[in-house]
């Protein structure tokens, strides 16, 4: 998907939907939710970036260099991200670090859970401590949570199908005596 395309959401729902009635995992490289994970990556590296080049880092000269190619392998298939770099190679990314090439089967749903539900920067931080074991500083997860949120608001702010069809069912079982 070229990035100055805007994102696809009915196709993400057909596919979304073709895939969980085959059975099919929403993720990896032909999953449904494959581009979005790429898109919330890709932006929380940019995010970081842009938490790294602060006015210190900025009057020392450092600023963006371009982009790198990165290939993500994760439980189901390979992502191709693209990671910014800085002119002076000081940038050291917390969320995929440098070298790190395997993205833990669990925190796919994670990553994609923990910004789709809105979470607060306390309820973020704590999951990141969790996940890499890393403190990230308030200026950098507000960095990229600047740049995540846009893409969960409009995945919030899609048109809704006017009639959706939920099946509920519930049972309780209780072992009667019958006397007589």
């Amino acid at each position: 998907m070229d990035k100055k395309e805007k994102f696809d959401y009915e196709e993400l729902k057909r596919k979304t939907l073709e895939q969980l009635r085959s059975g099919k995992s929403l993720f990896g490289k032909d999953g449904a939710f494959a581009p979005l994970l790429k898109d919330i990556l890709e932006a929380a590296l940019q995010g970081e970036m842009e938490g790294h080049l602060d006015e210190e880092q900025r009057a020392a000269g450092n600023r963006k260099n371009g982009k790198g190619n990165k290939k993500l392998k994760t439980g189901d298939g390979t992502l191709d991200l693209e990671t910014p770099r800085d002119r002076s190679a000081t940038f050291e990314p917390q969320i995929i670090k440098k070298r790190e090439t395997i993205l833990a089967e669990s925190l796919e749903n994670k990553i994609i859970g923990m910004y789709g539900h809105g979470m607060s920067f306390r309820d973020i931080s704590a999951h990141i401590k969790d996940m890499y074991d890393t403190e990230i500083s308030a200026a950098t997860l507000s960095s990229i949570t600047d740049k995540i949120i846009p893409l969960v608001k409009e995945w919030q702010a899609r048109p809704l199908e006017p009639l959706y069809c939920i099946v509920w069912l519930d049972a309780m079982f209780y072992k009667v005596k019958e006397e007589g």
